[in-house]
Order: C-alpha cells, then sequence, then structure tokens
C-alpha cells in the first residue's frame, strides 16, 4: 500500500492540508486577538455615548432599517459612521477572513468525510484511514484542532466583541461571502455564547457542548475517533516512557485531544460512566493524588550531580545512558505534575470542591515555587548539555569506531611481529603460533564493518574474549609489555563496542521527555522568580538559556504538519510562535535594564548633588574636602554592578528560538532602549502637565524643571556607554525622536479622518513600545498640552505682540508674558525634534481654523443675503478700483457700520491663524538659529541646495526642455521635510488648504481691515497697538492671518484686495486735503502699515504697494506722525 502521506496519495494529501491549515488558523487568531480595536469593547462611557449608536450586537439582524434609519436622521452621526469605517475596515476585513476559515475549515472537513464514504478516495474508507497510523492521528487532530479554533475564539474574543466586529463588517463591506461560508453561516457558528474569560465569571450552563454542536458532525466519525483516543497509544508515546508510573505523562497529548473531542459527543460525558470511568483510570491516575510530594528535594541532588563541572564525561554517558534518561524522565513528570496541579488557571474558582483538593496538593507537597524553578533550570541546563553531547558524540560515531578499529588492529600487528623474535622487546622468544594468531586476530578487527552494527558487535565480543584467553593459557602476565598491549586493545575494542551503541533514538527520546510545550503559559507564574534570581545573580542567565530553548519545544507541534505539507502558512506560522516566545524572553531579561536604570538614577543624584567639580587650581589642605572617597566608592561600587548585569546577559551566547536569532548584544541594548523609552515618556507625560488657572503660567518653570530632567537621562546615557559597550548619543537621539513624533501623530490623529492606528505607526514597534497614557485633558499628549498652553498664554485677546521685541505683553497689566526664550527652552527640553513635532501640529491647526473660516464665510456671509447686498453697492461706489470713491469717508463708514455684526467672528478665526503663523515664525527662527549654531556645514549645504533647486525649477519653467523632477522622484517632498527641521522655510509662503472660487472675498476682507483700523492707534516705539483693552486687537497676527487667507487663494484676490486698500488711502488723503484737513488720518496710518508690513512679511519688493499708493506717500507717513 502507497505510502499515506505519500504525494500521490490524494487521501493523505487532502486530510493533511486540511490539518495544516487547522494549525495555521489557530495562528492567526491567536495573533489577531492582539489587536482587537478597543473601541469595539465599549468599555468607556465615552466610548459608548460616542459610538454606541453605530456599534451594533446581533440585535441589528432582527431589524437593520430601524439603525440605518437612525443614522440617516443625523448628518453627524453619518459622517462619524463613515470615518469609522475608513478607519476599521482594513482590521475588521482581517478578522472577517480569520472567522470565514473556521467555519470553511469544518466545512472542508465534513465534504472529506463524505467524500470517504462515498468512496471517492478509491480502496479507502474512514475504517482503512483510521487503521493507518498516519491517516489515524491526522484524523484525531483535525477535530481537535476545530474545537481548539472554537475555544480560543472564545477566550480571546469575547462573544459581544465578535458580535459587533461581524455586524460592522457585514454594514461596511458589501457583505461578501465566498462559495462555501457566508456570513450567516458564520454568524451562527460564531455568536455569543455567554462565555467569559474574566476571572470570577460563570460558566454558562451546556458550555461548550452546545457550542461545539452548532455546525453537525458526522456521529460515526466522531465516536470512531474517539474510540481510537480512547484505546490506542496513536503518537507511540510510551516507548518512550517505561515505567508504568509514567505512563499518564506519556499520553498527556492524547489525553488533552480527548478532553476537546469528548465536547462534540455531550452523551459520553454526561450518561456513559463506564466509558468516562475508564478514560479517566487510564489517562489520568495521577491527577490530585500527591504522588510527587517528595520527589523535588529527592531529584534536585541527583541532577546537581550530574551537573558537576567534569561530571558528564563521554564515558559516563556512555556507560550510563539508560540511568541519565530515567533521571531525566522523573523530573521532568515531577516538573509536569507540580507545574499543572498548582497553575492558577488548573481549576474553576467557582468549584469550592476543586480549591480544597488544590489547597491539600499544595500543602501535602510543600510546594515551592523556587524550589520547583530551580529544579526545571537545572533538568533543562542538564538535558541541554547531555543532548549537546550526544549530538557531538553522533557526529563522530563513525570516525571513533574507525580509528578504535585502527589502533587496535595495528597491536595486533606489533605483537605479531614481537614473536617473530625480529623486533627487540625485553627477551620474548621466538613463537611462530602465536605470530600467526595475532596476525589473524588483526585481520579479523580489519574486517569488522561499521555497516552491519549488530554483526560487528557480536564479533568484538567474541575477539575481547579470544584475547582474554590467550593471555591466560600462554602465561603472557608475566611479561608486562605484552599485557599491556593486549590490555590496550581489549580496552580499543570495548570503545568500538560502546559507540556502536550511541543510537539516535535516544536524541528522540530525550526530546520527547523533554517536552515543556504545557508550559508555554503557566510559565509566566514564574516569570518574577526569574527576575530575582537574575538581578541576585547576572550569570544565571545562561541557565536560563537553556530553558527558554527547552520552551521552544513547544514550536514543533503546530509547525510539523505545515511543514510535511509545504504549505507557505509555514514561514508567517513559525514566525508568530517564535516572536511569542522570544517576546517573552525579552520580559524575563528586561530585568537587567531596569536594574541597570535604578543604579544610574543613583549614579546621577550623587554627580549632580553629592560629588563636587574639582577646581584647575586646588589649596593642598583641600584635597580631602574634594576627594569624597565614600561618595566616589559608592559611584565607583554602582558602575560595577551595571557592568555585572551586562556581562550577564552577554554571556548568553547567540541562540536560535524557533526561527528567530536571538543575539545577546541586540537583546541588550534593545532593554536599555526600552526602559529608556519608558522612563522617558514617562517623564514627559508627568512633567508637562499644565494647570490653566495658574498665575503666571507655569509653562516656562515646568520647561525648566524638564529640560533638568532631560539633561539628568542624558547625561547618565553618556556615563553608561562605555561600561555597557553601546553607541549612547545614537540610542538617545534615536528614541527620543521616536518618543516625540509618535506623540506629535498621535495628537495629529484628532486631525485626521483616517487615524495612523498604532499597528500602521512607523514610530511605534512591538519590542520597544512607546506608552500610551490617558488624556488628562482635551489634548491626547504632552505635545498637544505644550501646544494649547503656549496657544493660551499668547491668546492675541489677552496679549499684545510686539514684533520689534519679539515679546508678548499682557494688554491690561502691560506685564511681560513671554518673548522669543520661550522656543529656546522648549529646544533645550525637547530638542529639535519637539519644535518641529510643534511646528507640524500648529500647521494641523491652521488648516482645521482655515476650514472652520471657510465654513463660517458661507454660512454668515454667502448665505446673508442682506450683507451680500452691501458688498454689492460697496462694489459699485468704489468701481473702477483705480479711481477715487466721492464722499469716500461716509462710503466706507456706512458699509463698516452695516456689517458689524459679522465681523467678531471673523476677527476670532483670522488672529487665531496670525497668532500661530508667529509662533510658527519664531520656532523657524529658533531652529535655523541652532542649526547654524551646531552644524553649520548641514545649515549651509541644505541652503545651497534649496536655492540651486529652485533656481532650477524656475528655469524649467521659463524654458520646459530643461529638466524637472519626475512624478516618481521624492526628491522635493524629502528635502523639505530637512528644509522644516533646519527653520529654512517661510511659513507664510505654505499653502494649507485647497480652495474654490469665492465671491466677493477681496471686498470682504477690505472692508473687515477697515472696521479694524478704528481700534488700533500707531505708537512710534511700539508700532499699531490697540486703543482699548477691552476692544483687543493684536496687529501682527491680524496682519499674518489676513497675509496666510489670502495666500489659500488665487493671486489676482490679493491683488484686488491691495488695489482697495490703495483706493482707500488715495481716497480718503483726497478728501482731507479738499478740506484742508492738515493731520493723516489714523484710519489712512494703519492702512499703510498694513501695507508695509505686508511688503516686509512677504518679502516682496516695495514697487508691489507702490502700485496703489503713490510712493511719496509711502515716504513721507512717517515723518509727518
Amino acid at each position: 500500500m502507497v505510502d499515506f502521506l505519500a504525494e500521490n496519495n490524494l487521501c493523505g494529501q487532502a486530510i493533511l492540508r486540511i490539518v495544516s491549515r487547522g494549525n495555521a488558523i489557530i495562528a492567526e487568531l491567536l495573533r489577531l486577538s492582539e489587536f482587537i480595536p478597543a473601541v469595539f469593547r465599549l468599555k468607556d462611557k465615552s466610548d459608548q455615548q460616542k459610538y454606541g449608536d453605530i456599534i451594533c450586537d446581533f440585535s441589528y439582524f432582527k431589524g437593520p432599517e430601524f439603525y440605518e434609519s437612525k443614522l440617516e436622521a443625523k448628518p453627524e452621526l453619518q459622517d462619524l459612521d463613515e470615518e469609522f469605517r475608513e478607519n476599521n475596515i482594513e482590521i475588521l476585513t482581517r478578522f472577517y477572513l480569520a472567522f470565514e476559515s473556521v467555519h470553511k475549515y469544518v466545512v472542508d472537513l465534513i465534504r472529506y468525510l463524505d467524500d470517504l464514504n462515498e468512496g471517492v478516495y478509491i480502496q479507502q474508507t474512514l475504517e482503512t484511514v483510521l487503521l493507518n497510523e498516519d491517516g489515524k492521528q491526522l484524523l484525531c487532530e483535525a477535530l481537535y484542532l476545530y474545537g481548539v479554533m472554537l475555544l480560543v475564539i472564545d477566550q480571546k474574543m469575547e462573544g459581544e466583541v465578535r458580535e459587533r466586529m461581524l455586524v460592522s463588517y457585514y454594514r461596511y463591506s458589501a457583505a461578501r461571502s465566498s462559495g462555501d461560508s457566508n456570513l450567516d453561516d458564520i454568524c451562527k457558528l460564531l455568536r455569543s455564547t455567554g462565555y467569559s474569560s474574566h476571572p470570577g465569571a460563570k460558566r454558562p450552563p451546556n458550555y461548550p457542548e452546545s457550542y461545539f454542536q452548532r455546525v453537525p458532525i458526522s456521529p460515526t466519525f466522531l465516536s470512531m475517533v474517539i474510540g481510537r483516543l480512547r484505546s490506542d497509544d496513536i503518537y507511540n508515546q510510551v516507548s518512550a516512557y517505561p515505567l508504568p508510573e509514567h505512563r499518564s505523562t506519556a499520553l498527556a497529548t492524547q489525553a488533552a485531544m480527548l478532553c476537546v473531542c469528548l465536547y462534540f459527543t455531550p452523551s459520553i460525558l454526561h450518561t456513559q460512566q463506564a466509558k468516562m470511568r475508564e478514560i479517566v483510570d487510564k489517562y489520568f491516575p495521577d491527577n490530585w493524588a500527591g504522588r510527587y510530594a517528595a520527589s523535588v528535594e529527592s531529584l534536585r541532588p541527583r541532577v546537581q550531580q550530574s551537573l558537576k563541572e567534569g561530571f558528564l564525561r563521554e564515558e559516563i554517558i556512555l556507560d550510563n545512558i539508560p540511568k541519565l534518561l530515567n533521571c531525566l524522565r522523573d523530573c521532568n513528570v515531577a516538573i509536569r505534575w507540580l507545574m499543572l496541579h498548582t497553575a492558577e488557571s488548573a481549576y474553576d474558582p467557582n468549584n469550592k470542591r476543586l480549591r480544597q483538593i488544590k489547597d491539600q496538593v499544595i500543602n501535602d507537597s510543600k510546594y515551592n515555587p523556587k524550589i520547583l524553578f530551580q529544579l526545571l533550570l537545572d533538568t533543562a541546563q542538564f538535558e541541554f548539555i547531555l543532548k549537546e553531547m550526544f549530538k557531538q558524540m553522533l557526529a563522530e560515531k563513525q570516525l571513533k569506531w574507525e580509528s578504535y578499529k585502527k589502533e587496535g588492529s595495528e597491536r595486533m600487528m606489533e605483537l605479531a611481529e614481537v614473536f617473530s623474535g625480529v623486533k627487540p622487546l625485553t627477551r620474548v622468544e621466538k613463537n611462530e603460533n602465536l605470530q600467526a594468531w595475532f596476525r589473524e586476530i588483526s585481520k579479523q578487527i580489519e574486517s569488522l564493518n561499521y555497516e552491519d552494527s549488530t554483526a560487528a558487535g557480536r564479533k568484538t565480543v567474541q575477539l575481547i574474549q579470544a584475547l582474554v584467553e590467550v593471555q591466560e593459557f600462554h602465561q603472557l602476565e608475566s611479561n608486562l609489555q605484552v599485557s599491556q598491549f593486549l590490555a590496550d586493545t581489549r580496552k580499543f575494542l570495548h570503545q568500538m563496542i560502546r559507540t556502536i551503541n550511541i543510537k539516535e533514538e535516544v536524541l528522540i527520546t530525550m526530546q520527547i521527555v523533554g517536552d515543556l510545550s504545557y508550559a508555554w503559559q503557566i510559565i509566566d507564574s514564574f516569570t518574577s522568580i526569574m527576575q530575582e534570581s537574575i538581578r541576585a545573580n547576572p550569570s544565571m542567565v545562561t541557565k536560563l538559556r537553556a530553558t527558554f530553548l527547552k520552551l521552544a519545544s513547544a514550536l514543533d507541534l503546530p509547525l510539523l504538519r505545515i511543514n510535511q505539507v509545504n504549505s507557505p502558512d509555514l514561514l508567517s506560522v513559525s514566525q508568530f510562535y517564535s516572536g511569542e516566545l522570544v517576546a517573552y524572553v525579552r520580559k524575563v531579561l528586561q530585568i537587567i535594564p531596569e536594574s541597570m536604570f535604578t543604579s544610574l538614577a543613583k549614579i546621577i543624584k550623587l554627580q549632580i548633588h553629592d560629588i563636587m567639580e574639582v577646581p584647575t587650581r586646588l589649596d593642598k589642605d583641600k584635597l580631602k574636602d574634594y576627594a569624597q572617597l565614600s561618595a566616589r566608592y559608592e559611584v565607583a561600587k554602582l558602575t560595577h554592578a551595571i557592568s555585572v548585569f551586562t556581562e550577564g546577559i552577554l554571556m548568553m551566547k547567540t541562540t536560535l528560538v524557533g526561527i528567530i536569532k536571538v543575539d545577546p548584544k541586540q537583546l541588550l541594548e534593545d532593554g536599555i532602549r526600552k526602559e529608556l523609552v519608558k522612563r522617558v515618556a514617562y517623564a514627559l507625560h508627568k512633567g508637562l502637565i499644565f494647570n490653566p488657572k495658574a498665575k503666571p503660567s507655569e509653562l516656562m518653570p515646568k520647561l525648566k524643571e524638564m529640560a533638568a530632567t532631560m539633561d539628568g537621562f542624558y547625561r547618565s546615557f553618556e556615563y553608561i556607554q562605555d561600561y555597557v559597550s553601546i553607541y549612547g548619543l545614537k540610542i538617545w537621539q534615536e528614541e527620543v525622536s521616536r518618543i516625540i513624533n509618535y506623540n506629535v501623530e498621535q495628537e495629529c490623529n484628532s486631525f485626521l479622518r483616517t487615524k495612523i492606528q498604532d499597528w500602521q505607526s512607523v514610530y511605534q514597534s512591538t519590542h520597544i513600545p512607546i506608552p500610551k497614557y490617558p488624556s488628562v485633558d482635551e489634548s491626547a499628549t504632552f505635545i498637544g498640552r505644550l501646544c494649547r498652553e503656549i496657544l493660551r498664554i499668547t491668546d492675541p485677546k489677552t496679549t499684545c505682540y510686539i514684533d520689534q521685541l519679539n515679546t508678548w505683553y499682557d494688554v491690561r497689566t502691560h506685564q511681560e508674558v513671554t518673548n522669543n526664550r520661550l522656543f529656546s527652552e522648549i529646544q533645550d527640553t525637547l530638542g529639535t525634534f519637539g519644535l518641529n513635532g510643534l511646528d507640524r501640529l500648529l500647521c494641523f491647526m491652521i488648516v482645521k481654523e482655515l476650514q472652520n473660516f471657510l465654513t463660517v464665510f458661507q454660512k454668515n456671509i454667502l448665505k446673508d443675503k442682506a450683507v451680500v447686498d452691501i458688498f454689492k453697492a460697496l462694489l459699485t461706489a468704489v468701481n473702477p478700483v483705480k479711481g477715487i470713491v466721492a464722499n469716500a469717508s461716509k462710503v466706507y463708514a456706512n458699509a463698516a457700520a452695516k456689517t458689524q455684526k459679522i465681523w467678531p467672528a471673523y476677527l476670532e478665526a483670522i488672529m487665531k491663524v496670525g497668532q500661530m503663523q508667529v509662533l510658527r515664525q519664531q520656532i523657524a527662527n529658533e531652529l535655523n538659529y541652532s542649526c547654524k549654531f551646531d552644524s553649520k556645514h548641514l545649515a549651509a549645504a541644505l541652503d545651497n541646495l534649496n536655492k540651486s533647486l529652485l533656481s532650477d525649477i524656475e528655469a524649467h519653467y521659463q524654458d520646459p526642455s530643461l529638466p524637472y523632477p519626475k512624478e516618481d522622484n521624492t526628491l522635493l517632498y524629502e528635502i523639505t521635510a530637512y528644509l522644516e527641521a533646519a527653520g529654512i522655510h517661510n511659513p507664510l509662503n505654505k499653502i494649507y488648504i485647497t480652495t474654490k472660487r469665492l465671491p466677493y472675498f477681496p471686498i470682504v476682507n477690505f472692508l473687515f481691515l477697515i472696521a479694524q483700523l478704528p481700534k488700533l492707534q500707531y505708537n512710534k516705539s511700539q508700532g499699531m497697538t490697540c486703543r482699548r483693552a477691552a476692544d483687543q486687537v493684536d496687529w501682527a497676527p491680524l496682519v499674518l492671518g489676513l497675509l496666510t487667507l489670502l495666500k489659500q487663494f488665487h493671486s489676482r484676490y490679493t491683488e484686488h484686495f491691495l488695489a482697495l486698500i490703495g483706493q482707500f488711502i488715495r481716497s480718503i488723503m483726497e478728501q482731507c486735503t479738499s478740506q484742508k484737513i492738515p493731520d493723516m488720518p489714523s484710519d489712512v496710518v494703519g492702512a499703510l502699515m498694513f501695507l508695509e508690513d505686508y511688503v516686509r512679511y512677504t518679502k516682496l519688493p516695495r514697487k508691489v504697494a507702490e502700485a496703489h499708493v503713490p510712493s511719496f506717500i509711502f515716504d513721507e507717513f512717517r515723518t509727518v506722525l
């Protein structure tokens, strides 16, 4: 009969593919369970209020029209629903595909069983497949894996959450369905069971039996599979455990499968007592029976004896293979029994009887987790050494055997020559018989064949016997050298027998016996013990390495079938499980960086507060005061402790965990990065929380404090780098920039429709995660709080910004509020990344303000007919723009008075944008200054590259045949990021939003400006300032806000706007001249100041303004004042 798993055996390949897919599905479900969007749990009140109407469970299917009509009634709900869809459809699709694959799996399994029954596979029926060893294993596994999938889904993804995700997917995707599985079937299979994995939650009645019966499976198949699992040793494990008392451990894998499969046939569980009695007696005879109470105490000395330096030598291993294997079996069985019986998850906390039994087991076994953990460590180390030595012996087996054979044969030849009388060996008489006999023996040894080990072994024993006899019969003992030669040859023959007995079966047995896959989750309860022992003795890591490798045995099981069928899932599944294990290794070893940072904090405290700086010149009698020996000794001691920790982790050697190579140096660096990120992120989160009611603002003191904290971290890093052999500055810059960029990204999410999730973020990492803290106010992160605090204290309603001094003053008290030192302080605290991040956040805020402004414009102006009529009339009055308006002051004053009510909202929007632009200019200025100071070559290179690029682009527009960056060329995009980081850009030239044509736009802005001018006055030392504190208008934000707004539209709007101002100045001046008023009106001064500032800020030539206003007015107006 063809091998069941052969590639040409369709029946075997079909079931192998199903089982392989089952293993891959379980890995995918476990992987996805980490990525359930928190919003589907609806835990917070805020989530319930915000998303309660758009996230529904299966009650949605009772009346979808009712839910949808509720959404359609409210446009803001529709908008939220659309945004929610954009943000979650990708992850929902992935979940749906995983759920669908579970249903498809069981459908395929049922179809395979039908095909078997209908004779699709020639000569194969369910019975014949179950007679085959591989077939029997695969059918049992297929059912077991389906049960595991259902249990995993219920444990890792709560029923309500599943339902909400499925309903959301159904609503957001065009209800897709594949051939076999449609959404109805999946919903029926995965609807909530009422089970909850929270501790203390009650188990629903008839669970999980009713859940397992949602898709009916052939009862014949179920009873036959359970029959096999009950009666056979399907994995032939008993041979690895010869002792009858180890039987339950030998059959443990099968027992686990049986446990899950029995839920498919509740009748056996509930009514067939005899079968259940048989199962319990066969598979669980030692459960809750305190057999292993004293064994830990007796086993540890045995293992420790074997681990003593120099004990495990080759000859001892070869002579004692059975003994050593028995020791391993005893240890592993005891560890398994104790670990499983004391695990928290081993019993239902609501079951009082079980609780009592558990307490009794713990008392009887005198359970001490530390001693058990020590036994696990020693056993893992013992196993590891034994395996490595055995592998080496297997590899060298043939070479050694051949060399022993050669040695023995040569010794015999030499003895033959001795008895020929020719060789001068102390008075040995010639003996031709012995000479011939030894020659014959040499030939016999030479003829031994390595390939035929049984015959060679038998023959070797006979040869040893012959050599013993020759020594006795021919009285050869009298000659020491001859007897020495004979003894040596016998020794070599003995070694040959030993060597030929090195079999691979021993390694396989060790692999089976050493399996630790049952502890995949339980091991976590030992994490604190591991970490404590590492803290006490860092070299402990070497022993832990063996334990981690022992844990890696858990990866073999799910990968075996995937590998057999050459499935493309092999890589992703092995990567997932290996990644989980490596993550656990990192978690355990994280104690090393943690301890290092604790010592570091003490070192920094000593260096900053206790140790005095030694001056360059020092009086001899003060030498002792400056020596500060005790403090310096403390620093040396702590530094030594840090280097010992480093040494500990580096002793681990590079290890392959599953398919991931773990390099201890990398582990250490990642651990240090993780601890640094944790501490710095926490310091920033805690340090930058402001009280908006505080007078004066807490901003500067908190920034100074934060700068000192960051400096402490920086200095400690600089100090440690040589002792730990890492690039301190590189790590510091990479991680701090990552923290700040991530927080900026999270803060900007509130302005985006399509949010950047953590798993999509380029700044977030699984190994070195940036912690997320709950928000304390409207801002999501510290960078938002900092930005909003700056905006609060420089609010144009309460402060006045004097551009020449770069300073903000309080409008009422005339006290300085803050100045451009603020940005140097931020640079000291958060570095270039912080300022750059602040700049990015301000950009998002400006965009939002501009969008709000356009909404206000549409609503308050264009949709108000009365207001539109005023602008129409004014447009008629001022036409043509090149002319002069008759009766000017009356025309303008009337229009301004009639539109009075629309300006407050308009003014607020413009000033907000202007205020942010002032801040952006200050940030660019600080960035440019520090860039020129700290890296002048970079600043110069960027400046030149920027200028040359712009001149090339300008040249291209004049002559299109010249080169220009192509569509796919990222040069312009990349250089912009550099220029913004170096402050080589003008925020006022930036286009923030795309706009459509707006009617009346120039005249509205013109009228808005002249409506504000009466509130302002010109002051020689301060420029334009506010007349009354109650009527606050801040000049710089006003000018910059208008300028930014006009920049978003076509340049002809600006042209028209400037022409209207020019006409206003000319008309009013004309009227003053005709009425012989000698003073220049303040509104005209304001308008001229606006034009002058406009030219100055935009860096345009003065001709732009002089096109609308005669140059002599410009030249004269300041002298007249």
